[in-house]
């Protein structure tokens, strides 16, 4: 089933894995993993923005580097195969040369994201997450899973799950995990690190306290905003993604089944990113050509806050009412 994976990588000597500008739990320990599953060739880590302080508590993490790698034999390109994700690279007249000359693999699992206009061959698969999703390939393909890939895995499984909390977890996910924990991970140290990286500043506090009095309601509170001004993201987001802080905060809402914290830039970008009680979130994303999951989900554009507010507000009542 995933033989092109084992095709792909067995006459790579030298591979540079690939993380969007967005990089999450998942994104990382899917690029870790690899690092480690592919051992036996030359492998490097790219993103193209630092990995945040909340997320080092990925052992490796350092190993992901801001320099891509020009003479890679491979790519490939883990946790999107969207180009809006992967803008920053693209941008890049010399990085998007090498892209479309040298063969590119994407694992993803986000099915209707996938809009790349150079050649890759791909794995794209509806599941919860891209890590249990490697894992699967890796399994399949006799491919090694030693402790330490086992741990990446794991914690990526976790981070996009909620923990397998999440409206996505599958039985896959348990499974997994089990599995994973078989080879090696250490669920108790596992869990230890990441609460001693996750502890807040007293200043990180006093600013999620100031983002939940910025939230508003719409629709009699079924819907919940709050705006982060590129203020906000150049202070705060090296040590704590303010969408991490707030939007689990905005779930918990009584009466709120629509989430969205949206972020402003000076180039006129703004993002999205919505997380769902209902199976619309990815719906909601797809009126501003974005993407994602049934419950959590994401867009970028290019207009005004104001403007896009009560676009918001129209198309997250649309959604409701059907």
């Amino acid at each position: 089933m995933y033989n092109n994976f084992s095709d792909f990588i067995k006459d790579k000597k030298r591979i540079c894995v690939i993380q969007a500008e967005n990089p999450d739990g998942d994104s990382l320990g899917s690029a870790l993993a690899l690092e480690e599953a592919l051992g036996d060739r030359e492998v490097s880590l790219y993103c193209p923005v630092d990995i945040p302080k909340y997320m080092r508590y990925f052992s490796g993490w350092d190993r992901v580097t801001n320099d891509f790698d020009y003479k890679a034999d491979g790519y490939i390109i883990v946790d999107t195969a969207s180009s809006v994700l992967l803008s920053k690279l693209l941008d890049d007249s010399v990085i998007r040369n090498c892209l479309y000359t040298t063969p590119v693999f994407v694992v993803d699992h986000h099915e209707s994201e996938a809009d790349l206009d150079f050649n890759y061959e791909s794995i794209i698969e509806s599941t919860s997450s891209c890590c249990v999703l490697l894992y699967k390939i890796l399994t399949e393909q006799k491919i090694v899973i030693n402790a330490q890939c086992a741990e990446h895995l794991l914690y990526g499984i976790f981070a996009d799950t909620l923990g397998l909390t999440s409206p996505s977890t599958a039985s896959d996910d348990f499974r997994a995990s089990a599995e994973l924990i078989d080879k090696g991970a250490n669920i108790a140290e596992m869990e230890e690190r990441r609460r001693e990286f996750s502890k807040k500043s007293p200043r990180i506090l006093d600013y999620k306290a100031d983002l939940i009095k910025r939230i508003e309601y719409h629709l009699d509170g079924r819907l919940a905003t709050v705006l982060i001004p590129f203020e906000d993201i150049q202070e705060f987001s090296d040590e704590y993604n303010p969408n991490v802080l707030i939007l689990e905060e905005l779930r918990l809402v009584e009466g709120v089944e629509i989430a969205v914290a949206i972020k402003t830039y000076p180039d006129g970008k703004l993002t999205g990113k919505i997380r769902s009680s209902k199976p619309i979130a990815d719906q909601l994303a797809g009126f501003f050509g974005g993407g994602g999951h049934p419950y959590a989900a994401g867009f970028r554009i290019y207009e005004d806050y104001d403007a896009v507010l009560p676009e918001l507000i129209g198309a997250t009542l649309k959604l409701l009412e059907e």
